[in-house]
């Protein structure tokens, strides 16, 4: 399976988004505006295609791999192990994961190239490349031949995907500053600039890895050189999802190394990306800096990676909503107290409502919106809450 530019096609198209910015005009004029949801929705709308974006089966994949740096004390600060960390996310025991249940999104567990043998699970998805990567001072991380393999296991992944939305997040020991290291180099930025302060005690070590592979100047050479796994496979499922035109919400540092690769090999790729954060390392402010974007909320937290696309993700549901859930009727008949024509609804309701909608628990068929607008619908044209198949 291989990847071409062509394949990803840019999201500019100035007739739809003036539809789309008149549409939602349409809708502040009768509740007012949405402030910074309107340029969100406007980008959703292109990502789809559409006037009425729709989100299924959205999934969080966390992508797990081990590097060769970690027995250097590289990412020890951390503590946990990869295999740990996996471990944790698997059985709810992670912010993300737990949040993942609560907002709808599919969990998954990917074994890029965990050192040690996970037991199968039903959110795991067993796709190891390698026993973890080698050790970056001595060499190159990985082989010409296991990147390739990484980058088709990533493209297969997101490939075999049913739903329209991909969160990507990475998970393992040096994670992190193998990132900053393919960064660094592929964005001509200083390596401090890009490291924690729990990682700046490993600047020398980091920086003589640079010098020694100061010959790999492209993605592939790059990520060949530092690693890892779980960059290279994540790169993959990124370039595979733009080209189906899904969603992908990047968070974290891996995965802003993993998009800047694969925008290496097709640049349309970052049209398709909205960014999020789950902590306030300084790196991560750098990386977003250079794709000229910010993230769609920045909480204060310094939570694993992951757990900002579950937060931000409701705020993506939300914006869509205001495009495709959202009734249209002329102004007069609300305020006459005449019912509003069938007309003016259809292009909300052809399209159903929402499936990652929630089910209130005292839900029964009859329930409808208590909206004084809905109130004034015949009684077998308001709105009703759907179930939700997304959740466990």
């Amino acid at each position: 399976m291989t990847i071409h530019e062509s394949l990803i096609s840019p999201t500019a198209n100035p007739e739809l988004e003036r539809a789309l910015r008149e549409r939602l005009a349409r809708r502040s004029a009768i509740a007012g505006g949405f402030g910074e949801l309107e340029p969100l929705a406007v980008r959703l709308g292109l990502i789809q295609n559409t006037l009425t974006p729709k989100f299924q089966n959205p999934v969080l994949a966390l992508f797990a791999a081990d590097h060769g740096l970690a027995v250097e004390g590289v990412g020890a600060q951390w503590g946990r192990s990869t295999h740990d960390q996996a471990m944790l996310a698997l059985q709810g025991r992670l912010p993300s994961a737990v949040l993942a249940r609560l907002h709808g999104l599919h969990l998954q567990v990917i074994d890029c190239g965990i050192a040690e043998d996970m037991a199968p699970h039903p959110k795991l998805q067993l796709r190891k490349v390698a026993h973890g990567t080698r050790n970056s001072i001595f060499g190159p991380a990985m082989s010409r031949e296991n990147l390739h393999a990484a980058l088709r296991v990533g493209m297969e992944i997101a490939n075999n995907l049913d739903g329209n939305v991909l969160a990507c997040a990475g998970m393992g020991m040096a994670s992190n500053e193998c990132a900053a290291l393919l960064l660094s180099r592929l964005d001509a930025r200083l390596l401090r600039e890009l490291l924690s302060p729990q990682s700046m005690a490993t600047l020398d070590l980091l920086e003589a890895v640079l010098s020694r592979h100061r010959e790999a100047l492209d993605a592939m050479e790059a990520m060949a050189a530092f690693g890892g796994y779980e960059i290279a496979v994540m790169a993959g499922a990124m370039l595979v999802a733009a080209s189906k035109r899904m969603l992908i919400l990047v968070d974290g540092l891996p995965a802003c190394a993993a998009l800047r690769c694969a925008a290496s090999i097709a640049a349309p790729v970052t049209d398709y990306v909205l960014f999020c954060r789950s902590n306030r390392e300084p790196g991560l402010d750098t990386a977003l800096h250079g794709f000229h974007a910010g993230a769609l909320l920045s909480l204060g937290m310094d939570s694993a990676d992951g757990t900002g696309a579950t937060l931000a993700w409701p705020l993506v549901r939300s914006a869509a909503a205001l495009l495709s859930d959202v009734h249209e009727f002329p102004m007069q008949s609300a305020i006459a107290g005449g019912t509003a024509p069938v007309a003016a609804l259809q292009d909300a309701e052809a399209d159903g409502p929402d499936p990652t909608a929630t089910t209130p628990a005292d839900f029964t068929e009859a329930t409808t919106v208590p909206a004084s607008a809905t109130e004034l619908l015949p009684l077998a044209e308001r709105s009703t809450y759907p179930g939700n198949p997304l959740l466990d």
